[in-house]
């Protein structure tokens, strides 16, 4: 008898050895896993900064002790997708603060497409347009001025893979 149940501990044993370094080659390839299950998902982190430039030194807004008229802030966004899965139609909005204005120097990595509001962020375009009304009481659509941006969006063709990065930036003056 105790050889029968040596013989079949045995086996238990040495399948439950199997199944738990089958978990721990799961843990540790669990990304691919999450892939090949289509269980992959994005998770983006974004980080922004600030900084202004004063007496030919850059100095972060958090250790700048406030902000003078006509001094240009900096603004630095860094995306990164710390998930398994891609970020499908990533975009990144950034802020146009009252008290600033945008001064028309918008770029990214991986040629975003950029757009700009003049509503809060309800509607963007790359040319938003206003009505302007001409002498004779007509109403004409034309190109807004900078000075009524209120938010500013990077728009990525390409999705964010994976572990992947995206730096944007973008410029205001304070008024």
């Amino acid at each position: 008898m105790k050889k029968i149940v040596s013989r079949h501990l045995v086996p238990k044993v040495l399948l439950g050895l199997l199944v738990l370094s089958g978990l721990g080659a799961f843990a540790a390839n669990n990304q691919a896993v999450s892939r090949a299950l289509n269980f992959a998902r994005p998770d983006v982190k974004v980080e922004i900064a600030g900084s202004v430039q004063r007496a030919d030194k850059v100095i972060s807004l958090d250790k700048a002790d406030g902000v003078k008229g006509g001094e240009i802030i900096d603004w630095n966004m860094d995306s990164h997708n710390e998930g398994a899965g891609d970020a499908q139609n990533y975009r990144l909005v950034g802020q146009i603060a009252k008290g600033t204005v945008y001064v028309g120097t918008a770029k990214g990595d991986a040629s975003p497409q950029i757009t700009y509001s003049i509503d809060g962020g309800k509607n963007f375009s790359a040319l938003p347009m206003i009505d302007e009304k001409q002498p004779d009481g007509r109403i004409r659509k034309v190109v807004a001025p900078i000075s009524l941006y209120t938010q500013v969006m990077f728009s990525w063709e390409k999705p964010l893979a994976a572990q992947a990065r995206l730096h944007a930036t973008y410029r205001v003056r304070v008024k």
